[in-house]
């Protein structure tokens, strides 16, 4: 399929998932053609999507991104959510290599320091690793919602990503957050306990504080970066993220 064919299948997708509820919206997705991957950052949201998959027995593989910096209670999350809707979440984790030619350049803790090296910290770290689990996968399901910032206001529910050449599915794009508290509620969905202490968007524990009242949600994110638009590259293309890649010897 080429580029252009895959646009229009995103396209008329995006119409399809629009009528639908999620279950219905996941169901579509898993009876397309091609490998289906959805990438879980152990958020609220993305709990949700996992419990979807997990309740129906949808065929989507369920991948996560273990980046040695992850919160204990979003590394414990893991292993509950597995047991609660039995399946194996994939882990995909950095190479050792690629993190210590960062902490030879930039220092462990260099992200604090500078934007182009909090990039070259999400591209070893978040990147590389998302690059092995879309390995294959013809479709990617993410949990992205309109309501979680500006830069995703515009979220569609279904788009061709150019940069990995597969189709990108968002289910919950149109979804309020009491729309995801009422499914928590409703499915017993295991959640991460740092949403209750402010923490409504959890990355990484040193790039991750709980927001303050009145904050958007995802302002807790890279907090002392002054771009309101911050992102690590996983949904938005960052050219910065890659020149700044150290090479290891």
């Amino acid at each position: 399929m080429t580029a252009a064919d895959k646009q229009t299948t995103a396209d008329s997708l995006d119409r399809q998932l629009a009528d639908l509820d999620l279950s219905e919206r996941l169901a579509l997705v898993s009876r397309l053609s091609g490998r289906a991957v959805f990438t879980t950052s152990l958020g609220i949201e993305d709990q949700v999507i996992t419990a979807a998959i997990g309740l129906a027995r949808l065929p989507i593989t369920v991948s996560t991104l273990e980046t040695g910096r992850l919160f204990k209670e979003t590394f414990d999350l893991i292993g509950e959510t597995e047991e609660r809707f039995g399946m194996v979440i994939e882990r995909f984790v950095p190479e050792q290599a690629d993190i210590d030619a960062y902490a030879a350049k930039y220092g462990l803790n260099g992200f604090y320091d500078s934007v182009e090296a909090r990039h070259a910290c999400c591209h070893v770290r978040k990147l590389k690793p998302l690059a092995r689990a879309l390995d294959g996968a013809s479709i990617w399901v993410t949990g992205l919602r309109r309501g979680q910032s500006g830069n995703r206001a515009s979220t569609p529910f279904a788009e061709y990503d150019a940069e990995r050449d597969l189709i990108k599915v968002n289910p919950l794009a149109d979804w309020s957050i009491e729309d995801i508290n009422a499914y928590v509620e409703r499915e017993a969905v295991p959640t991460n306990p740092l949403h209750k202490r402010g923490y409504p968007s959890i990355g990484c524990e040193p790039c991750t504080r709980a927001i303050k009242p009145g904050e958007p949600e995802r302002a807790g994110r890279w907090w002392w970066e002054n771009d309101e638009k911050r992102e690590c590259g996983l949904h938005v293309a960052e050219a910065a993220a890659t020149s700044a890649i150290p090479t290891p010897a």
